[in-house]
């Protein structure tokens, strides 16, 4: 056997650059070079968001630690972040002091009636304002924004005198529908206007030629498509009808049909003094549907905002 035959192939490319590759450059298998990030900006831009999200979260933290704490550590000095024997008994004694879990029953129901109702007529008002051409629309839309100008406590004296009239007072009625036709339907018409402006018109005109009429494109078409304006609209919605007080305490008169807001200023003792730890429980437990409806909806909330215009 020669030494041709024992010769080994050598595929020179010519294209390939020699030597080690350049520092902070990586070698690509085409012979391109990508730039490598350098990672330290990344890190102090995250050491920055943490150290700005400090405010926003202690007072987070120091509520529900406290309402693990008793009574005399929750003011103690110096502040502790995390209590020496947590104890679930402040949790506990917030159902026996008043009857929380039917008042928590009440936020929750009020809250999900009044935004499913919201996103529904809103969406019938946006879509119309933004698909139907008649005459005076414009002016008319205008007068329904001016419904966002107008305070609540402006108008709380004569739905208290129409809602008496009609023996709604101390129930959950006037709450319901109030604020289903109030000043959160006026803020989610606007949103569902923005929207439902943004659709194309082919997608209407491909619907008539397939025999839908105005009621089944809104319900086939348009509302399927809205599904981040809708959940934008929800959680808005559940978070202000979740945190009124001033409508409750005006309609409401008994402990059994309060809503959370007015619960949470109930927890005092026989003399008048502030139950602090049991109110730092309730208040821990009020902070939950409001994180579940956020987390579950986050993108399409994001991304309503950003295709409404309300992105800032």
């Amino acid at each position: 056997m020669s030494n041709s035959d024992l010769a080994v192939p050598i595929d020179l490319d010519v294209d390939a650059p020699a030597g080690p590759p350049e520092a902070g450059k990586t070698r690509s298998v085409k012979g391109e070079t990508k730039t490598r990030r350098p990672i330290w900006p990344r890190i102090a831009f995250y050491v920055s968001l943490s150290v700005l999200a400090l405010p926003f979260v202690m007072p987070t933290w120091w509520m529900i630690t406290s309402s693990l704490k008793p009574l005399s550590e929750i003011f103690a000095y110096p502040p502790t972040l995390w209590p020496s024997e947590p104890t679930l008994d402040a949790y506990r004694e917030a159902f026996i002091v008043q009857p929380f879990a039917r008042q928590y029953f009440n936020s929750v129901y009020i809250a999900a009636l009044v935004t499913l109702g919201t996103m529904i007529f809103s969406s019938l008002a946006g879509y119309a304002f933004a698909r139907i051409r008649f005459k005076g629309q414009n002016f008319l839309f205008l007068v329904v924004l001016i419904g966002l100008l107008i305070p609540s406590e402006v108008t709380i004296i004569p739905l208290f005198k129409m809602f008496n009239e009609w023996g709604m007072i101390d129930t959950h009625w006037p709450l319901i529908l109030a604020t289903t036709f109030g000043a959160p339907s006026v803020l989610a018409t606007f949103i569902m206007r923005q929207f439902f402006i943004t659709l194309p018109i082919e997608l209407e005109e491909a619907a008539r030629l397939d025999g839908l009429g105005r009621w089944r494109t809104w319900f086939l078409i348009a509302m399927p498509l809205s599904r981040s304006a809708l959940a934008a609209v929800a959680i808005f919605t559940f978070q202000h009808v979740w945190n009124l007080y001033l409508e409750p305490t005006v309609f409401l008169q008994s402990p059994e049909m309060f809503t959370v807001p007015q619960a949470l200023t109930r927890f005092t003792d026989a003399y008048g003094g502030e139950m602090w730890n049991i109110q730092l429980a309730a208040g821990s437990m009020t902070v939950i549907p409001i994180l579940v409806i956020f987390v579950l909806a986050q993108r399409q909330f994001i991304q309503g905002l950003a295709q409404t215009g309300l992105k800032g």
